[in-house]
């Protein structure tokens, strides 16, 4: 309990710093970042206009990774979730804002990856299914944004989270491919159930990658 409380706080605080990290990436393409930086309310401390995404959801969205990962996350691989998780919640709103994934975040994210990987396993054998969970993970979605609907912003951050899944092996991996696209088909029949969108609207779907990348690590560990 008392884990779970601190990684709680801590996501909470994480929250209020991710939130300018969104606000500074959720801009469409071509257009330069921005340079605000904001309070938990929404509001830029600079300008003092109020900017998306809504009040304490970054926040409370870190917060619940933070515990989640505190309360369920083997230990050995905590420094690596953590990593991922703190980029994944700016990824998430900043597609779910702007259904895009710039280079400025999958790219470290990536980079970062492979070096806690080794710190999270010091098994070659496992290094060398992580390579390979990243890569089809990696191929699966590149052949879907060449001949599917889908963004080169998703095949960019596939091998990150092809890597975690694998590191937990591949009964992990193939949990993390089931709960994406089942997290995206609920979502996206939510959002039609509410009129939010129409049969043919776009769909970010990096929320539901990131999302059952957590589920998958956290149930079949």
């Amino acid at each position: 309990m008392l884990g779970t409380t601190v990684g709680a706080v801590l996501g909470l605080l994480a929250g209020v710093l991710l939130r300018s990290a969104v606000v500074r990436f959720a801009v469409p393409a071509g257009e330069a970042w921005r340079s605000c930086a904001v309070t938990p309310l929404g509001r830029c401390v600079r300008c003092g206009g109020r900017s998306w995404p809504p009040p304490l959801t970054v926040e409370l969205a870190a917060a619940a990774v933070g515990a989640v990962l505190a309360a369920h996350a083997p230990q050995g691989r905590l420094p690596l979730l953590v990593w991922v998780a703190l980029f994944g919640t700016v990824l998430a709103f900043v597609d779910a804002g702007v259904q895009r994934l710039p280079d400025a975040l999958t790219l470290p994210l990536l980079a970062g990856t492979a070096l806690l990987v080794p710190l999270a396993d010091h098994r070659p054998a496992v290094w060398l299914r992580c390579a390979l969970a990243a890569g089809a993970l990696g191929a699966l979605f590149l052949l879907m944004a060449l001949f599917a609907p889908m963004g080169l912003g998703d095949a960019k951050l596939a091998p990150s989270l092809g890597a975690v899944l694998g590191l937990a092996g591949w009964r992990t991996f193939y949990a993390g491919l089931l709960y994406m696209w089942l997290i995206a088909a609920l979502w996206a029949v939510a959002l039609l159930v509410l009129r939010r969108a129409g049969r043919r609207s776009e769909f970010a779907f990096g929320p539901a990658m990131l999302l059952g990348t957590l589920a998958a690590v956290l149930v079949t560990s």
